[in-house]
């Protein structure tokens, strides 16, 4: 079946996601390199260039950490290859290292990073605005607010970048990445390097003297931008009157849904920033010169609010300009039509129309289940941190990192009680020991333990700490979508054939004591965990068995049997009340049965419970 992200021509339309119109967008430009570490709200890009991978015109890799894929990008980029490095937005404070030095050396390939942020965190530990990053770096920033302004700026990202040798940012959101809308092809450049790479170490190695005449290049390169900025179509000013908004990002979308609602489109004078950094100076002093009051809405930090203030100080003006803290506008969360709304209607001075938004009530919604996060029935996350706490209960602190396995903070497995980012479990866990004299017991997965976890362990080694590190190796990057990573044995596209080993690196890194069991087998998991719990140093237990999902979809293995519970006891109550498997189900009358389309057979609870019997799957 043709895949229309590649094989779509000028002028066909198609329903995309944001995401799959930033790859759209990246092909149309030619891109050469595509480099990634998985993170939502960004995964779907890499995810889809990986599936087009086989076929398509580009190299592409998941690295293993964004600051390696920023690296191999930037290589590539400085051998002449249009390249694309996506990450979510913590992931930027990762690969801030490199991002620093190529606003200096520059891109002579182009190069664009695709910087996902997450207001709201619904997949993240923070809401960080990596404006503020673009800021720091000196980097020029586009910021779609539609399907199609998502391809079509990643397009013209990757190929000013290339023109002006510079690093440019894409910066989504949430919202943006994960909207459908409608999207017109256009036409598919043919990938084509810059040229013959050229040695010229007075611009590509950044010893002091070369960075400091680096720095002056930079600030030049990005005034001319600035100029640049004042012309581009991405960047309008629309509308009439004495009011004012000044509006980027996403919330350009929640500003056009209010005006038309309200029915004063035309009515207020719109200053849109799809490209906002650098602002166009001239553009935005003029909008503040033709308007009394301001109001600025940008989801995150006051950073557009900010740099209009400064602006109408410097031209002494005399404007009120209002953003963060009027009308409920905040820096916390997202924003949508309704808080837009609020915030235009009360500087309009205008009642709004009455909401024609969903009218349950509040007391339905208060009634409805709650749904935590939850690990999925027969993952094997579940099955080690019962036995680690049958082992250890609350005599230890549990150092927790980022992946699935952060789901299991909740009771009654409680197996997180600190986390700072991704490979921190190690890390963190030697020093909360050493502070503290507790005993740590440290969970990191596998696509975690390659991403950053290894050197915390050459860390941990080389300072004599004293910790028992838990590998939760379910054989792939379960909480992003299952994309691989050098340890798994089959993905998406087949066998790994250069799989590595997480025993071969402890070993490698002076731990000697190292510890593999299949977590299902709860008999054999304790007998490890009672082992290391008698010893100091740096120890470690590799808990592998395979995401149930993983297993499903890519290794094609699945249970002929499924538990069964025939009568209620205080055993199986029990097992409910310490495994807490989503499987279990609890009636009305306080009966405790197993849902047969929610297990997997993986029969766990027939070793917490004597009572729970097995039998085969009914077919349905």
């Amino acid at each position: 079946m043709a895949q229309p992200l590649t094989s779509g021509v000028a002028g066909d339309i198609h329903l995309l996601l944001g995401n799959e119109a930033i790859v759209r967008g990246a092909i149309e430009a030619g891109v050469e390199v595509v480099t990634c570490y998985p993170g939502t709200p960004s995964s779907e890009v890499p995810d889809t260039f990986f599936h087009l991978s086989k076929g398509g015109n580009f190299s592409f890799e998941y690295s293993i950490n964004e600051k390696v894929a920023l690296e191999v990008g930037g290589g590539a980029t400085l051998g002449g290859a249009l390249t694309l490095t996506t990450m979510k937005h913590v992931g930027v404070n990762v690969a801030a290292d490199p991002l620093m030095t190529l606003a200096y050396i520059g891109t002579p390939g182009g190069l664009v990073l695709l910087s996902a942020d997450d207001p709201g965190c619904h997949s993240s530990q923070n809401e960080q605005d990596n404006r503020i990053y673009a800021r720091l770096a000196g980097l020029p920033v586009f910021e779609p607010a539609s399907a199609q302004e998502a391809k079509e700026m990643t397009r013209q990202a990757l190929l000013l970048s290339r023109q002006w040798e510079q690093p440019v940012m894409l910066r989504t959101t949430t919202r943006l990445n994960h909207l459908r809308g409608p999207v017109q092809f256009g036409e598919v450049r043919k990938p084509t390097p810059a040229g013959e790479p050229v040695k010229n170490p007075n611009r590509f190695v950044p010893i002091p003297a070369v960075a400091r005449a680096r720095h002056a290049q930079l600030l030049k390169k990005f005034e001319e931008i600035g100029t640049w900025a004042e012309t581009t179509p991405f960047n309008n000013v629309s509308g009439k009157g004495e009011i004012g908004v000044a509006v980027s990002g996403i919330s350009r979308t929640y500003l056009a849904d209010a005006l038309m609602e309200f029915g004063i489109d035309g009515n207020v004078r719109v200053l849109s920033l799809g490209f906002s950094n650098p602002l166009p100076n001239k553009t935005c002093t003029d909008f503040l010169n033709s308007v009394k009051r301001l109001l600025v809405i940008e989801e995150g930090e006051p950073v557009l609010e900010n740099e209009l203030r400064v602006l109408a100080q410097r031209a002494s003006l005399e404007i009120e300009i209002l953003g963060k803290g009027f009308a409920g506008l905040t820096r916390l969360g997202e924003y949508d039509t309704r808080i837009v709304g609020k915030a235009l209607a009360k500087i309009a001075d205008i009642n709004p129309p009455p909401a024609s938004t969903c009218s349950i009530l509040p007391e339905t919604l208060s009634a409805l289940p709650k749904r935590p996060p939850n690990l999925c029935a027969g993952c094997p996350h579940r099955a080690t941190y019962y036995t680690v706490r049958q082992v250890f209960r609350d005599t230890v602190f549990y150092s927790s990192d980022i992946g699935c396995y952060t789901l299991g903070i909740l009771p009654p497995l409680a197996m997180a009680d600190f986390l700072l980012d991704m490979g921190s479990s190690v890390s963190a866990g030697c020093g909360f020991a050493r502070a503290s004299g507790k005993t740590v017991v440290a969970f990191i997965g596998d696509s975690t333990f390659f991403h950053s976890g290894i050197t915390g362990v050459i860390n941990a080694v080389f300072n004599n700490h004293d910790l028992l590190l838990v590998v939760l190796d379910n054989g792939t990057t379960a909480m992003t979508g299952g994309q691989p990573h050098p340890g798994v044995e089959v993905h998406a596209q087949g066998p790994n054939p250069v799989q590595v080993s997480i025993e071969g690196l402890l070993a490698a890194s002076g731990v000697t004591e190292v510890r593999t069991v299949n977590p299902m087998n709860l008999k054999a998991t304790r007998a490890a965990l009672d082992e290391l719990k008698e010893m100091t140093g740096v120890r470690a237990l590799i808990a592998r068995a395979p995401c149930i999902i993983h297993a499903r979809r890519i290794l094609k293995t699945k249970s002929d049997q499924v538990a069964y519970v025939p009568t209620t006891t205080n055993s199986i109550r029990a097992c409910l009340e310490t495994l807490s498997c989503p499987a279990f189900t609890v009636g009305q009358d306080s009966a405790i049965a197993i849902d047969e389309t929610a297990c997997t057979g993986c029969m766990v609870c027939l070793q917490v419970s004597k009572d729970i019997k097995a039998h085969k799957r009914r077919n349905k």
